[in-house]
């Protein structure tokens, strides 16, 4: 059970900043995953009333306030069609509408959680993560960097010029994904992004020029193996290291096929 001895709307970045340097401090963010916790906190710190929640577009691409719902990606046009609806593909499984009305696009990011659909189809897109003090970060990045006490406040997704695709393997829906895939394939090559591994998510390019000659039914599966080969998996209750390895190489030949299909 989470206990917090005192709440704070914090009114400006600078105060939540300064509150969150506490170690006995902690942003809220939606809440869902923090609920589950069993831990005291003496000051939680709510984000909630700094206009963090707006999705907008620039001449680059979009950018998502950190308390942007998850709900909202996958309604919002703009992003369906700059993702070819993997957006919203990416989201939809999650538990239920109650649930993405309130879990946000910066408690996902910043948790940086092994089971994030979130976390791998931003990573495929190439998105950068605005920190209060840190300023900006590339996703890539910042995936590996230990957890600081800093408020992530945006996340920049720049505009795509090719085509995405997004699948995901669950044992029952709404469940936690087995495996998750997210494949970006444009211009500069092709971003692969590996999840629920059940690891953090993993990005891989296309070192080997594999797909140099194009997507075909044995380029996908080829590429299929070569992620399979050059990502690590783990085992859990959901399934073993050997079946999500199995898993990633369909995974991917599909996700690099509805890129070719689509186009």
């Amino acid at each position: 059970m989470l206990t917090f001895k005192q709440y704070v709307r914090a009114q400006s970045l600078d105060e939540a900043y300064a509150l969150c340097q506490k170690r006995s401090n902690l942003v809220l963010g939606g809440m869902l995953w923090l609920k589950m916790q069993d831990r005291t906190v003496n000051t939680v710190i709510d984000l909630s009333g700094l206009g963090l929640d707006q999705i907008e577009q620039t001449p680059e691409g979009w950018r998502i306030g950190a308390m942007v719902p998850l709900r909202a990606l996958e309604k919002h046009s703009g992003l369906a069609a700059l993702t070819n609806g993997a957006m919203a593909e990416s989201v939809r499984h999650i538990v239920g509408v109650q649930f993405r009305n309130l879990a946000t696009v910066g408690g996902s990011l910043y948790g940086r959680f092994g089971f994030s659909d979130v976390l791998t189809l931003f990573l495929a897109l190439g998105a950068v993560v605005h920190l209060h003090h840190g300023g900006d970060i590339p996703l890539a990045e910042y995936v590996n960097q230990p957890y600081e006490r800093d408020i992530l406040t945006h996340v920049f997704v720049p505009n795509q010029t090719g085509r995405m695709a997004y699948i995901a393997q669950r044992n029952q829906a709404t469940d936690f994904p087995v495996l998750t895939c997210a494949v970006a394939v444009g211009p500069e090559g092709v971003r692969c992004a590996i999840g629920a591994r059940p690891m953090k998510a993993a990005l891989l390019t296309d070192e080997a020029g594999i797909l140099a000659g194009g997507i075909t039914p044995e380029s996908a599966a080829a590429y299929g193996e070569y992620a399979a080969e050059h990502t690590a998996f783990g085992s859990n209750l959901r399934g073993s290291a050997d079946y999500r390895r199995a898993l990633c190489k369909v995974l991917v030949r599909r996700a690099l096929l509805a890129c070719k299909e689509d186009a």
